[in-house]
Parts: C-alpha cells; structure tokens; sequence
C-alpha cells in the first residue's frame, strides 16, 4: 500500500537534501511553539537529544493530524555546550555572546528524524555531531559578524559550513546530513523497509 509523504519542516534545506534524493514528498510547516513545549518538558527529560526528539514529534504530529494516513517525517536539531542548549541569536549582540562562548571548544549538534503515520510514532532516530571552533581572535570575530550580517541570525550556531561558517572550525567528527539537521541515511533505510523509498 503507498503512503503519501509529508515533510514536516519549511527549511529549504531540508527539503533539497529529500529531493535530491530522489524522494517525491510534499512539504508542510508544523503549527508547533517550539520554546513553549521545551518549557512544558520534564526537567529530567531536557538532555539536548531528548529536546531535539521531542519537537520532531511534536512537528511530525502536528501535520499528522491533518493527513491521515500519511506518513510524515518530523525533525528538529539542538545545539548544545555540555547540557546547555543554546537558541538562535535575536541579534548580532547575541550572536558575539554565543560565538564567543564556543570558539575553543567542542559544542554539538544533536539531529533528530521520525516518521509519524495517523499520529503514531513509527520510527525515530536521534544522531550527534561533534563541532570543534578554533580559538580565534575578537578581532576576526568582529570582521565575521560584519561580513555575515543577518545570517548569523539564521542558525543556532551563528554559522553555516557551506559558506564562511567554516572558518570558525578546526575539526568536525559527524555526518554531514546530521549537521544539516536531518539524519539523512537512516531515515532513507527507514523508507525502504517500509516501502516508500524505491532506491
């Protein structure tokens, strides 16, 4: 029996990493205040992989509701420095903050996927990369955040690796799709098993 696949994310990233796998999926943002049911969590539970799993649900459900039948996929990522997690930055005054905190150390970034159908978790994944940002200078980090402006803004991080976000590193130990922030081999497995993925 074919499912229909739902994507549940807007992120453009996402949803090239899909299509170029050659996946033919829709695509629907969830109706979810992610800060709100991160507050609603048990403070046990919060670890950054917990969290991260919780809003893929939580997303994945939410279109659910709206498809039955569907199978959705749900995926969220967090960024942590030991168990803090971090937010993406309101301003570039935030992004210094956060940039600064991390260069010298080794943050991650903690990626996770499921597959939800009728509002029933099928299947669920939760994959960890390990970010090294080298000790650079005030003086770069000022040049950096002038030259990036409001991108910064863009990501938890206050850097994407695909342009100079790079530069800031100096070792990286994790898959790439999982930096992303969709667990991308597992969840194609995941598809073929059930059927849905014909690679």
């Amino acid at each position: 029996m074919t499912h229909s696949l739902i994507l549940a994310s807007a992120s453009s990233t996402r949803k090239n990493l899909l299509a170029n796998a050659g996946l033919t999926f829709e695509a629907e943002a969830a109706d979810v205040d992610e800060r709100l049911l991160e507050q609603g969590m048990p403070g046990e539970d919060r670890s950054p992989s917990a969290v991260a799993m919780h809003l893929a649900m939580a997303k994945a459900r939410s279109v659910s509701a709206r498809y039955p039948g569907a199978t959705v996929i749900g995926c969220d990522q967090t960024m942590s420095l030991g168990s803090s997690l971090f937010h993406k930055a309101a301003d570039k005054m935030a992004a210094k903050a956060t940039l600064s905190t991390l260069r010298g150390k080794s943050h991650h970034l903690n990626s996770a996927v499921c597959l939800v159908r009728d509002s029933e978790v099928m299947w669920s994944h939760v994959s960890v990369a390990a970010m090294r940002m080298r000790p650079f200078s005030d003086q770069f980090l000022e040049s950096y955040l002038d030259r990036n402006g409001e991108k910064v803004l863009g990501s938890v991080g206050c850097y994407q690796l695909e342009g100079e976000g790079i530069q800031l590193f100096e070792a990286i130990d994790g898959d790439y799709f999982t930096i992303l922030g969709l667990p991308l081999l597992p969840l194609l497995e995941e598809l073929r098993k059930l059927g849905i993925n014909h690679a």
